[in-house]
């Protein structure tokens, strides 16, 4: 059964393409697809309820096991599979870090000798070079299934910056626009090669146009991933053991200091969403609102409230705090301090509220 849908599946996947390519026999593309698809990877997580799909693809960048994927709310779990090409399931897949500025996340599972992108090869697209974009476009691969592929074409070379407004996306940088649909649910993270096997980027999130309701296909290009993944794998991103941290220090931050109150912690893994914003407090000076999602304290991914807790836990109470937000779909960073200590005032006092 299972050697059946597997056939199934390269059928499917060299007729779509065929149908595409009236000038391009698809036999030609099989020895790149063939390359590619070991590199793929299907990654499940959270999701699951209110429409949202428990799904999304990614690929390995790392004989060792790194995967480089889009950063979302999938990953926002203690439980992250990564299924292979060949069905292995790795169900601890760790997230070892992400940059939501860059949209991207890096995951590692225990394997070895895996066969995997290079980063570091500098392959570019142009406006008309033929590509083809592999993922798990409604998570149709759930074993050893091959990832769907499509064939297009970058259509256009911009940055996504420009549209703005129209297509809200915290992704700023330069994108490869694409002619084929390849932005569909499930296909965040998924890549994008030449016709020569090479890495070109990465597949982006679902992009919609708010007034048109147009879908715009886009691709993060390689060169604007390549320095923050491999510094993630490097360890730059990982974070540093608590306890041996703030026991140097007597006097640490505290969210009463810098003036935020977090919404009640009554789950495991509450996500860190600021509730209320304590007036003429240092949060209130740098514009900080109720309903603001704390993504990063210092750089340190905080997927909960205990999270941002403990990271300002490392950070001494006359030092500044850099934080990033999430407002709806926009990336804000802003710079906090406590506010001076008085002479009588008393090792972790509160600030007046």
């Amino acid at each position: 059964m299972r050697q059946s849908i597997r056939t199934a599946g390269i059928v499917a996947a060299a007729m779509f393409v065929a149908l595409q390519l009236p000038t391009l026999r698809a036999a030609e593309l099989q020895p790149i697809i063939r390359s590619a698809q070991p590199k793929i990877v299907k990654i499940y997580g959270a999701g699951g309820y209110r429409g949202l799909e428990a799904y999304q693809s990614g690929f390995l960048f790392s004989a060792e096991g790194h995967v480089l994927t889009a950063w979302s709310y999938v990953l926002d779990t203690d439980y992250i599979t990564v299924t292979l090409n060949d069905g292995r399931k790795f169900e601890e897949a760790k997230l070892l870090g992400a940059d939501p500025r860059l949209d991207l996340a890096v995951l590692k599972i225990e394997a070895a000798d895996l066969p995997h992108f290079d980063l570091a090869e500098k392959a570019v697209a142009q406006p008309g070079t033929r590509v083809l974009a592999f993922s798990n476009l409604y998570g149709v691969a759930v074993g050893d299934e091959e990832a769907s592929v499509l064939h297009g074409i970058v259509s256009v070379v911009t940055k996504l910056n420009a549209r703005r407004g129209a297509f809200a996306t915290p992704y700023e940088g330069p994108a490869y626009v694409l002619d084929a649909m390849t932005n569909n649910p499930g296909s965040a993270g998924g890549a994008l090669v030449d016709y020569h096997g090479r890495l070109l980027g990465m597949l982006g999130k679902e992009l919609r146009h708010t007034q048109s309701n147009i879908w715009l296909n886009f691709a993060i290009p390689t060169a604007e991933l390549r320095q923050t993944a491999e510094a993630i794998r490097d360890g730059k991103y990982v974070r540093k053991a608590p306890d041996e941290q703030a026991a140097k220090l007597s006097d640490p931050q505290n969210l009463d200091l810098l003036g935020i109150t977090l919404v009640p912690d009554v789950l495991q893994r509450t996500p860190p969403y600021v509730d209320a914003v304590a007036p003429g407090s240092s949060a209130a000076l740098a514009g900080v609102r109720p309903d603001d999602l704390v993504l990063f304290v210092n750089n340190r991914i905080t997927q909960s409230c205990e999270m941002v807790r403990k990271e300002l836990e490392l950070v001494h109470r006359v030092d500044p705090v850099k934080a990033t937000l999430l407002r709806g779909q926009e990336l804000l960073e802003v710079t906090l301090q406590a506010p001076p200590r008085t002479t009588t005032q008393p090792a972790g006092a509160k600030l007046p509220q």
